[in-house]
């Protein structure tokens, strides 16, 4: 799946090299597929309905034990493959849990991009999972002993909205541009403009891969 069209990706690598012309500080953009694969999640769930089908028959039928444990086989068999189908297999996540992985491969992306190698530690990643609808903007320690995290809220807000109603690349660009300005505020161009960390949109399949 490739949620950006080459038009797409134009239009935000463009943006970004538009806000970090106003900033030393550097900007990257994340978009994940998924934070993760959830496949224990789909063999979990098949085991736990398996375990269930033999109890009604046990009660209620005069099955020989042979085919109960066959027809319970075979349910298990049905629902593994049912759930790796990923629309159905990531209805069965605990939101809460969507929302931990995503934050935790937000961060390993910050590390994974380089992000706390630049000059000033001025880095600032923009990342987004798909499937679990998270956005998260995280910047370095260079960022934070001036700028509060609560400065990103509005940043995210509304590129989630762009999300929910589809408008990913608006987003994206919206987003960066908020970002640019709270950079280009406490953090000026320097003497000398050094791009650091790449301007172009950083796609990643669900194992974090591009």
């Amino acid at each position: 799946m490739q949620p950006f069209t080459a038009e797409d990706q134009a239009a935000i690598s463009a943006a970004i090299a538009r806000a970090e012309q106003k900033t030393s500080g550097e900007i990257v953009v994340v978009a994940a597929i998924a934070s993760d694969g959830y496949r224990s999640f789909g063999l979990l769930w098949a085991a736990l309905l398996a375990l269930a089908v033999p109890l009604p028959l046990v009660f209620a039928s005069k099955w020989p034990v042979q085919y109960i444990y066959l027809l319970q086989l075979a349910a298990f068999l049905v629902f593994l493959v049912l759930f790796q189908l990923d629309r159905i297999r990531y209805l069965l996540v605990p939101p809460a849990i969507k929302r931990a992985r995503a934050h935790q491969r937000a961060v390993e992306q910050f590390l994974v991009q380089n992000m706390h190698t630049t000059k000033g530690r001025t880095g600032v990643l923009i990342y987004v999972s798909f499937m679990e609808r998270f956005a998260e903007v995280i910047a370095d320690e260079g960022i934070y002993r001036k700028v509060p995290p609560s400065t990103w809220e509005d940043a995210v807000g509304e590129l989630t909205n762009h999300l929910a109603r589809g408008t990913a690349t608006e987003g994206f660009i919206r987003a960066i541009e908020r970002c640019g300005k709270i950079l280009a505020k406490h953090f000026p161009p320097g003497r000398v403009a050094d791009n650091e960390l790449p301007n172009h949109l950083i796609v990643l399949d669900a194992y974090g891969r591009p």
